[in-house]
Parts: structure tokens; C-alpha cells; sequence
């Protein structure tokens, strides 16, 4: 019997899921012993180097384009406010709550990709949004 293959992308994906989810746990350890202003800082202090070194250690090009440099420093900026909004959320509330609210950041690009980029919806989007909202609502009780 063989092993079968993973899709990379539910392999990274799943890599994703996990590592993400220690780092709320963590994350929420953190801000209830430091300020979380101050956690959060230290986390990307500690991401900026490995992001750096996985660069030089693959492959990856280091052509930057005007454009693609913009939207990258744009999603950091993001990231960035989601991350510090993260800590304090958990320095004063559940990890529950919080991290089940943060993780529904794919309904906001669902919705922009509707309505910015021009993505088809279907029923089964719809439906899978619709059950996300419930799940979350269920999982705030």
C-alpha cells in the first residue's frame, strides 16, 4: 500500500493552521505577562530574520518591483495593525473569542474579492461564509 500525496497546498496550508494556532496560544501567554504592544513587537522581531533567511536560503527572486514592493509594504502594514490588534485583544479577552474572530479575516477577502476583483459567487461560497459567521457566533456563546 503507498502512501498517498499531499497537495502542497494543503500541506502548507495545514503547516499554517497549526503553527498559527500556537502562536495565538502563545501569543495570548505572552501579552498576559508583558505589555502586548511589546509582544507583539517582539514576535516580528523574531519573524523579520527567519522571513529574511528563508529568502537567501531558497531560491526566491530579490527583484522588486515599484508595484509589487507597494502592495508588499501595504500588507505588512496590515499585518502588522492585525498583529498588535491581536495581543491586546488578548491581553484583555478569550483566546476563544479572539483568535475565532481574527481567523474569519477570509470573509473580508471573500468580500473583496467579490467586489474588488471580480470573483464569481456561488451558493456554496455563500453557504461556507454563512456557516463560518454561525460557527463563530456559536463558538463566542
Amino acid at each position: 500500500m503507498s502512501v498517498p500525496e499531499i497537495d502542497s497546498a494543503v500541506f502548507f496550508g495545514v503547516i499554517t493552521m497549526v503553527t498559527w494556532g500556537v502562536w495565538v496560544v502563545l501569543g495570548n501567554a505572552a501579552s498576559e505577562s508583558i505589555d502586548p504592544r511589546t509582544a507583539a513587537a517582539i514576535s516580528y522581531l523574531v519573524a523579520t530574520p527567519l522571513a529574511l533567511g528563508y529568502i537567501l536560503a531558497s531560491d526566491a527572486s530579490l527583484a522588486i518591483t515599484a508595484r509589487g514592493g507597494l502592495l508588499a509594504a501595504t500588507a505588512g502594514l496590515f499585518t502588522g495593525i492585525g498583529l498588535i490588534s491581536m495581543y491586546i485583544g488578548l491581553s484583555g479577552g478569550s483566546t476563544t473569542v479572539v483568535s475565532t474572530l481574527s481567523a474569519m479575516y477570509f470573509v473580508v477577502a471573500a468580500l473583496i474579492g467579490v467586489v474588488v476583483l471580480g470573483d464569481e459567487v456561488t451558493i456554496t461560497r455563500l453557504a461556507g461564509i454563512a456557516f463560518a459567521i454561525i460557527g463563530v457566533i456559536l463558538v463566542s456563546q
